[in-house]
């Protein structure tokens, strides 16, 4: 079946109203999680293929969070789903209004390599509660993964409902040259504006989940041991390959060389003083992007660790001694390597990072409530934490997504839900009164109509 006539299919499945159906939608959600519990070994063994993922971190980041995201869903989606009585203007007595939920139609998922279940599920979920048909576009460089992720698709849903379309940028172009009812990308910034562009042709809505230098402050307030394990965590989740990664460190001055002590001592508690013959440290997806992280490590200034074994496609964790002109600050490192930039004052941080694109997270590090606000206030981003790094994507009750150059949109538990669907506003009015005000002629009903909507 060809692109054009799966299309066709779906928008004739849409068009019979099955989706319409809060009850229908729900059921094929639990069938879905029925799928996913059923071929969870063969996820895990296709993420360990594509990115060296262990079982405890493709549980951890990806199926788990499926399944906390899914369970939500479900468990709102009648109340998420229901027509909304809102307040009528008195002009208009006696009528009544109300807000129905309307899904788009046919939407198009396309999604990336770095989380490859769980990015795309989470906004086919979404896109599935609303009561729309959804093509997923997966990456085609996580080969092992979209494999799976097709299996567990087309064993719970026909296609003319939900389908999986494999292949490269070809593959890509060509839905993209169909007419959907609304597109969700998520991936790099230069990919996000073609599709962007592709979409504005036909006047589709879109969400761009992109990405950006997610910036990590820590102020001498911190707690550093604290913060210093919990940053580690954070930026080797998945060798780095992680879009709300902390991305880079802002370091204040006086508390330089404690944290970089007790980041070392993290990093080597996780993933020992050999990580690239540590079987719980992921790998690098392929070898452009190892090759881009490798140039990196020879422009910039290495200061611990970044070792590498191409065979294995393996890049140990790296801490750099950074500049604002450092080869790695240029653009997103997506990687292990990690910048430290030093600064004296709150203020100079807040100046700087004030004049560079707003990123998609930003992680602030401090016990100054003075810092928090400041920060939070002055600064522009998509979303973020404080003491912490990334845990914020994982609850469903925080809308995910990015801001300027970061993203358009967002999404994660009733976000999502109201991502994929239309608010169709309906004011029904009663015969029984016909105030006779707004016809002409209007004589001198101008003071009392001045009355009314004062």
């Amino acid at each position: 079946m060809n692109i054009q006539e799966l299309v066709q299919n779906q928008r004739d499945f849409y068009n019979r109203g099955y989706t319409k159906d809060l009850d229908y939608r729900i059921k094929k959600l639990r069938e879905l999680k029925e799928a996913v519990e059923i071929n969870e070994n063969r996820i895990m063994e296709a993420l360990d293929k594509d990115l060296g993922k262990s079982p405890f971190e493709s549980y951890e980041t990806e199926i788990g969070m499926f399944y906390q995201e899914i369970n939500h869903i479900i468990k709102n989606l009648k109340k998420w789903g229901k027509p909304k009585r809102v307040k009528t203007p008195l002009a208009h007595f006696p009528s009544k209004s109300i807000v129905y939920s309307e899904p788009y139609g046919q939407v198009l998922v396309i999604s990336p390599w770095n989380y490859p279940f769980q990015l795309t599920l989470h906004a086919f979920i979404a896109a599935i509660a609303a009561g729309n048909t959804v093509m997923i576009k997966p990456s085609e460089i996580s080969v092992h993964s979209a494999k799976v992720l097709r299996k567990i698709i087309e064993d719970t849903f026909d296609k003319e409902y939900a389908a999986v379309v494999e292949g490269g940028k070809e593959r890509t172009q060509e839905l993209l040259d169909q007419h959907f009812d609304y597109v969700f990308f998520t991936g790099s910034t230069a990919v996000g504006k073609i599709v962007y562009e592709k979409a504005a042709e036909k006047l589709i809505p879109v969400t761009l989940e992109l990405g950006g230098k997610s910036p990590c402050i820590v102020d001498k307030t911190a707690d550093i041991k604290l913060s210093a394990k919990r940053i580690a965590w954070g930026k080797l989740l998945n060798a780095g390959q992680t879009c709300v990664a902390p991305d880079y460190i802002c370091l204040q001055k006086e508390v330089k060389e404690e944290f970089i002590n007790y980041l070392i001592e993290s990093i080597e508690e996780f993933y020992g003083k050999d990580p690239l013959n540590n079987e719980e440290y992921p790998k690098i997806i392929n070898e452009k992007h190892f090759q881009r992280l490798v140039e990196y490590l020879k422009k910039d200034i290495v200061f611990y660790g970044g070792g590498f074994d191409r065979q294995k496609e393996k890049i140990a964790p790296a801490i750099i001694e950074g500049t604002w002109e450092s080869a790695s600050m240029k653009e997103e490192i997506f990687g292990p390597l990690l910048p430290i930039i030093e600064f004296d004052q709150i203020e100079e941080i807040v100046n700087v990072l004030r004049n560079k694109p707003k990123p998609l997270a930003l992680y602030l590090f401090t016990t100054s409530k003075e810092n928090e606000e400041r920060i939070l206030r002055d600064l522009s981003f998509g979303g973020g934490a404080v003491n912490d790094v990334v845990i914020q994507v994982s609850s469903s009750y925080l809308p995910f997504g990015g801001v300027g150059k970061s993203g358009l949109g967002s999404y994660h538990g009733k976000e999502g839900f109201e991502t994929f669907t239309h608010k169709k506003s309906i004011l029904k009015k009663s015969n029984l009164l016909d105030i006779p005000l707004r016809y002409p002629p209007f004589k001198n009903n101008l003071k009392l109509l001045r009355k009314i909507l004062k």
